[in-house]
């Protein structure tokens, strides 16, 4: 019976030894893998809807500036995408009067310089300033928010409704629009042109008749000059005659 015992044991011993080694050789489970940098284009591809305002964000090269920001800020980044049906709504040839610092600074007018959720744009205060600048400064826009948690957009030339985020997760928040956000720098009613200043160089004016009044002109000396010499040629001739006249009554005395 104990030959029994130890015979079992031994066969148990020598079948763990026999599968040590496969159990050792199974693989381990592979870890998550650690998530990748933001990409705004990858989240608008997702999306489904934003065919338009990639294109111009890759024509501009705006969408590397900001995956760079994104994946390096610490205060985050808040876009505003427009839909494709935004692009369309727009008037015929909108995008190709700008030149191409104004089609820059016209997708950076969709970007604030922060994360913003639905929350915080309730304590907010406008004008809320964009990436966008220009002569006159940062490009601003207002955004206003109801007790319902509604929210809306407004350039001063076109306002919109903020609609149910597409990303919102620190540091990027994505909102879609139903508009093509259009700063009012650009877009808006531009000042007169400037009325050119007054010419400061004096018009050839006529000479004046005092100058002549005062002075001889030329002609007017020449015709003096004449009606003298007319004159002495006049008194020399009735001298001359009288002189005659005088010789010829001594010969007759």
């Amino acid at each position: 019976m104990a030959s029994s015992s130890v015979s079992a044991v031994l066969s148990f011993a020598t079948l763990l030894l026999l599968t040590a080694p496969l159990v050792r050789s199974q693989p381990a489970a592979a870890a998550p893998a650690p998530a990748g940098p933001l990409n705004l284009t990858a989240i608008l591809v997702k999306g489904g809807n934003f065919n338009s305002f990639i294109r111009l964000l890759q024509q501009t090269r705006v969408d590397e500036q900001l995956n760079s920001q994104l994946n390096n800020s610490f205060n985050g980044l808040t876009v505003f995408a427009p839909t494709d049906n935004a692009f369309g709504g727009l008037k015929a040839g909108t995008l190709n009067s700008l030149n191409q610092q104004e089609q820059v600074e016209l997708v950076l007018y969709h970007v604030l310089p922060r994360y913003y959720s639905l929350t915080i744009f309730q304590t907010a205060s406008n004008p809320l300033p964009t990436q966008a600048s220009g002569k006159t400064g940062v490009f601003k826009l207002n955004v206003t928010t109801t007790t319902s948690n509604q929210a809306n957009v407004s350039t001063g030339v076109v306002e919109t409704a903020i609609n149910t985020p597409l990303y919102s997760e620190f540091p990027l928040a994505v909102y879609p629009v139903e508009k093509v956000l259009l700063p009012y720098e650009i877009f808006g009613p531009q000042p007169p042109a400037a009325a050119p200043a007054p010419s400061t160089k004096k018009p050839n004016s006529p000479p004046s008749s005092s100058a002549g009044e005062g002075a001889d002109s030329p002609s007017e000396g020449s015709t003096r000059s004449g009606a003298s010499l007319k004159g002495r040629g006049v008194g020399w001739s009735f001298i001359a005659a009288v002189g005659v006249l005088g010789i010829a009554a001594g010969n007759l005395l």
